[in-house]
């Protein structure tokens, strides 16, 4: 009982305040997401006329990485930084990451002068693999700093308070997103890369790529040293005094032995738990598909400038945060959580129809207006599914199954990337009108919603709770034996 009593005095309740702080983490991980996906994502695609597929890739290549997190997890479990499980691995990989965008720019540029000047030829595809390697490392970087940022948020909350504090970080992710957005709209002023009247590449035009390149370095010097500066200011002196790991350490000692092929296993006991995992995988790639393609959707289309393609993310963003923020409280009482996924699935397809219908009237306020509807409805999907799983979690195993989602979420993101840029391609064989092949990957987006919901609509909650924590224990004691 003392030392129980001595446990509480040692690690003091996390206030909001401290709650808003490691928030800045997260919204620091928008920034950078809108510095790959949304900046040098179109810069590829319109400016440098690398083909839509072979950026998609290069650039999903720091998703595929993705299962380093059950390792880096386990690391940060194991071994400690600077007297800290968690805060060092923060640091030293916010400050990789920052490191490996800057070096993918500048690969991008000499990848783009191969292109112009040498066309594919074995130099082109090495730079390619440099840029994909670079991607890699990206990833491997973020994955060692946000993994054990979230398990930090375990460590330092109760389970009364934990639910408020995943709440308030996944908000200020979206507010990352939307700064990130106004900022680099507001860094990339030049009005020449717009190229309304030039058809050809930029580098016909020295002086518009040289402002480009300079504008673009320095975005990606500046901001990345802002998510770093954040990285260390959300997380500094927060594990020492509120971290509970110590005393919860033969919990984590169990869990650090589920290993991946372990964690699938467990996922896939029950019919119901593959059932709604599935939905979770279609749901994640339809509702990420437009990413590598809307930025140049914007360009191509709307003949908007690079920063005003930026700002795009703006107006999806500020949709999604106030989705996430309202329908914790306005819908999910009101209809259920199961309820509230299939509404927001529904009006993310509804919303995906706008997008393609506002390619034919060529208004960017069209576009503008559908991105807000298709982030509001991503808010509502996303709420609800993740309230949902939560609800569908045994408690005994509630790390394994967060995890696991995780891990499937990055995949299933890594493969939306590849798959928007791969159905563009397609697209431009198949359509000589840029609308209908921008459309086309939108209307695969709305019907992979659509399957989704056919997947959801099998999800039985009842019998989950019936017998997911049976066939949880009995697969234990199988690895046990």
């Amino acid at each position: 009982m003392v030392n129980k009593a001595s446990l509480k005095q040692i690690s003091p309740k996390i206030n909001l305040l401290t709650m808003f702080r490691l928030g800045l983490f997260q919204m620091g991980l928008g920034i950078m997401s809108i510095l790959t996906l949304g900046v040098l994502n179109r810069i590829m695609i319109k400016e440098l006329a690398i083909p839509a597929t072979l950026v998609a890739g290069t650039i999903a290549m720091h998703q595929f990485v993705a299962p380093a997190r059950l390792w880096f997890g386990q690391l940060s479990d194991a071994k400690t930084i600077g007297g800290t499980h968690r805060t060092g691995y923060v640091w030293i990989g916010a400050a990789l990451f920052a490191i490996a965008s800057f070096l993918a720019v500048q690969v991008t540029w000499l990848l783009g002068n191969s292109v112009h000047s040498q066309g594919w030829t074995l130099t082109t595809y090495s730079l390619i693999a440099l840029l994909g390697g670079i991607f890699a490392l990206y990833g491997l970087a973020l994955s060692s700093s946000s993994t054990p940022f979230a398990a930090l948020l375990v460590d330092v909350s109760d389970e009364d308070n934990r639910s408020k504090l995943v709440g308030i970080v996944w908000s200020m992710l979206m507010v990352g997103i939307v700064i990130g957005a106004i900022v680099s709209g507001r860094l990339l002023p030049a009005p020449t890369t717009c190229q309304d009247a030039v058809v050809n590449s930029i580098y016909s035009n020295p002086q518009s790529l040289a402002l480009l390149q300079n504008s673009i370095n320095r975005l990606f010097i500046l901001l990345p040293a802002v998510v770093f500066g954040l990285a260390v200011f959300s997380t500094f002196g927060v594990e020492k005094k509120y971290s509970r790991y110590t005393s919860r350490s033969m919990i984590a000692n169990r869990e650090d032995k589920i290993t991946l092929s372990q964690a699938l296993k467990v996922l896939t006991a029950s019919r119901q738990t593959g059932l709604f995992f599935t939905f979770l995988l279609v749901m994640t790639v339809s509702l990420f598909m437009q990413e590598a393609v809307m930025e140049p959707y914007g360009g191509e289309v709307f003949a908007m400038c690079v920063s005003e393609t930026t700002r795009l993310n703006a107006f999806w963003g500020t949709g999604t945060l106030l989705g996430i923020s309202s329908t914790g409280f306005l819908i999910v009482p009101r209809i259920g959580k199961q309820k509230t996924a299939l509404l927001g699935c529904l009006t993310v397809a509804f919303s995906l129809s706008l997008v393609v219908l506002s390619g034919f009237s060529a208004n960017p306020q069209m576009l503008q207006g559908a991105l807000l509807l298709f982030g509001l409805a991503s808010g509502v999907t996303t709420t609800g599914a993740i309230s949902l799983m939560l609800d569908l979690t045994a408690a005994e195993t509630a790390g394994t199954f967060i995890g696991a989602w995780g891990l499937a979420q990055a995949i299933a993101r890594a493969v939306a990337t590849v798959t928007g840029g791969a159905v563009l391609d397609i697209g431009r064989q198949i359509f000589s009108d840029r609308v209908l092949a921008y459309g086309l990957v939108f209307t695969v987006q709305a019907f992979g919603m659509l399957l989704a919901i056919w997947f959801l609509n099998r999800v039985d909650v009842a019998e989950f709770r019936s017998n997911a924590k049976n066939a949880i224990a009995s697969i234990l004691e199988n690895e046990l034996d």
